[in-house]
């Protein structure tokens, strides 16, 4: 790795979390930010290559890492935890670490879950920023906390909220971005709710459901079924007017966002930021969410949030109220995909400095 003042344009290697392919139509927030971050850095004239699965779009700057994405053949459900998934990421993680480390790269971001990462970019003085995109287990909380003092480590974390998650002083916040070409701002809704994500009871697909029906709005469903077992309780309850429109993507799901009244966000968990809801407001439209995690941060003014389920139809019905302005406005001032690049290259910067200065005074005491 270089140790001078950071160039520009940059060689950038972006690593990605590979349990899926980073592709359309994508699986989660995970796979949809490092899309948009990548494609962000190369449209700036940065030099990225992404190492992610084989599998992932062909007209990213790919090196495959694994032919395909761990679920295919280690479905998560099952092998969540084992010894044997283990070995799958560790086979490629290394692979992926030693080219990186041969390839001359002058900063590496981490998108990866993979907690050895942070330790080799430590033992091996490689400038690296780590974007944590969930709440932290064991071992990845163990990792940052080992390394959080490596001069040449950044942690970033995609909400406020999430900060003190982690250990005190180790992160800092970088919000995440959408481009905001692919979502177009719609003056007028057409009456219906929208909700958007894997199906899979975290997300509280049910309870969306409920607070439609409680609300006397119809509710169209977008997104992967995750969770067989939960579908089935699902469709049962999909009567008219409600629909599931399945897993779109690209200009159906815009479209399909865009032409909502309301977007309704029924997280079950401690939610990091929530990439579906920005991606609506820059549509134009306001939220309704169930205030979980950093959704009051994301939402704002663009929105209503209900702190319980049973308050949630009140607040799809406060949230429809809202001028569709708003939201618009709110995405471009925060969670634009380039306002998410000056973030991430404050901290691209501040590693970079954190490894020359140690390689400076590693020299000087050599020389003392």
């Amino acid at each position: 790795m270089r140790t001078t003042t950071l160039p520009n344009p940059l060689r950038i290697a972006v690593i990605a979390h590979v349990r899926h392919p980073v592709a359309a139509p994508f699986m989660g927030g995970m796979e949809a930010h490092c899309d948009t971050l990548v494609r962000q850095l190369v449209g700036e004239g940065h030099d990225v290559t992404l190492f992610a699965s084989g599998d992932s779009a062909a007209d990213l700057p790919l090196h495959a890492l694994a032919p395909h994405a761990y679920e295919t053949e280690l479905p998560w459900s099952e092998w969540h935890g084992t010894e044997t998934l283990r070995r799958w990421l560790l086979r490629a993680y290394r692979q992926a670490w030693d080219e990186i480390v041969a390839g001359g790269f002058d900063i590496v971001h981490n998108n990866a879950l993979f907690p050895d990462l942070i330790d080799w970019a430590s033992r091996d003085r490689v400038a690296m920023v780590t974007s944590l995109h969930v709440p932290p287990f064991d071992a990845l909380h163990a990792a940052v906390a080992r390394n959080a003092g490596t001069p040449w480590q950044r942690f970033t974390v995609c909400s406020g909220q999430q900060q003190g998650l982690w250990p005190a002083g180790a992160t800092e916040v970088a919000w995440n971005g959408i481009a905001l070409g692919d979502w177009p701002f719609v003056a007028k809704g057409e009456g219906r709710a929208i909700w958007v994500g894997r199906i899979t009871p975290t997300k509280g697909t049910l309870e969306a459901i409920a607070a439609a029906d409680a609300a006397g709005v119809a509710l169209d469903i977008a997104g992967p079924i995750d969770c067989r077992d939960y579908w089935d309780e699902v469709r049962p309850k999909l009567r008219a007017p409600h629909r599931y429109l399945g897993h779109l993507s690209g200009p159906a799901l815009t479209r399909a966002v865009s032409e909502a009244s309301v977007l309704i966000a029924t997280p079950m968990w401690d939610e990091p930021f929530g990439l579906t809801l920005i991606e609506a407001m820059a549509c134009g439209v306001p939220v309704a969410a169930l205030g979980r995690g950093a959704i009051p941060e994301v939402v704002g003014d663009a929105g209503a949030v209900a702190p319980t389920v049973a308050e949630l139809p009140d607040a799809i019905r406060a949230a429809m109220r809202i001028d569709r302005s708003i939201p618009r406005a709110r995405v471009e001032r925060h969670f634009s995909a380039a306002a998410m690049s000056r973030r991430y290259a404050e901290a691209y910067a501040s590693a970079s400095a954190g490894l020359s200065a140690s390689s400076t005074a590693s020299t000087r005491a050599e020389l003392a």
